[in-house]
C-alpha cells in the first residue's frame, strides 16, 4: 500500500507535513501539556524542538512504511492537528493529536474515519488498529466512531510520561475485512 499524497472530506485536507508547519504546530498543540497527556512524548519547551520532531517525522516518512498527514480545515487551511498511518504487512494502525481549540467538533473522527477507509480499500490490507490509554475515552470514542471495535485491553504496552514512566494499559480497537 501507498497512500495517498492528499486524502480530501467534506471538511478536511490530510495532505503531507513541511517544515513550514511547525510554528503552528507548536503555538496549537506540542507545548500544551493538556493535548500530549496521553502521547508518548513530552510538551515541548520551544520551537526548535518542534522542528527537530517534525524533521524526524518527516525523515522517517522517507522510503518508510510510516507515512505522516497533517490535518488541514479545507475552509480556511487552518492546521487542525496531525495523523500518521504505520502499515505492517497486511496490517495498518493510526496514532493522531488534534489541537485543543477543535476538540469536540469531529475533526479526528472523519480524518481517521477517512483514513480506515482509504486502507480497508486496498487489496493487502486486512485490519486496521488503533491503540489509546485506558484513561483517554475521548480518544476511544473516536476509534468507535470511526468504526473500530475494541477488542481488549493491552496490560502494561505502552509509556505516556506525562502520566507515568511505567508502562501504561491500553485499549486496542481495530476492524478488519
Amino acid at each position: 500500500m501507498q497512500p495517498p499524497e492528499i486524502i480530501e472530506t467534506q471538511r478536511l485536507r490530510l495532505r503531507q507535513p513541511r517544515m513550514e508547519d511547525a510554528d503552528t504546530i507548536f503555538q496549537s498543540y506540542t507545548q500544551d501539556p493538556e493535548v500530549v497527556k496521553y502521547l508518548t512524548w513530552r510538551p515541548h519547551k520551544n520551537i526548535e524542538e518542534t522542528r527537530a520532531f517534525l524533521g524526524g517525522i518527516l525523515k522517517r516518512a522517507e522510503n518508510s512504511t510510516k507515512f505522516p498527514y497533517a490535518i488541514e480545515r479545507k475552509s480556511d487551511g487552518q492546521l487542525l492537528g496531525m495523523l500518521e498511518i504505520r502499515l505492517d504487512g497486511h496490517m495498518a494502525d493510526a496514532g493522531y493529536v488534534l489541537a485543543k481549540a477543535y476538540w469536540g467538533k469531529g475533526y479526528m473522527t472523519e480524518a481517521l474515519k477517512a483514513v480506515v477507509d482509504r486502507s480497508l480499500d486496498q487489496v493487502a490490507i486486512y485490519r486496521f488498529w488503533s491503540l489509546c490509554d485506558v484513561a483517554n475515552p475521548a480518544s476511544a470514542r473516536v476509534m468507535e466512531k470511526a468504526g473500530l471495535k475494541r477488542e481488549g485491553i493491552l496490560l502494561r504496552r505502552i509509556i505516556h510520561p506525562n502520566i507515568s514512566d511505567e508502562p501504561r494499559d491500553v485499549y486496542c480497537y481495530s476492524i478488519v475485512k
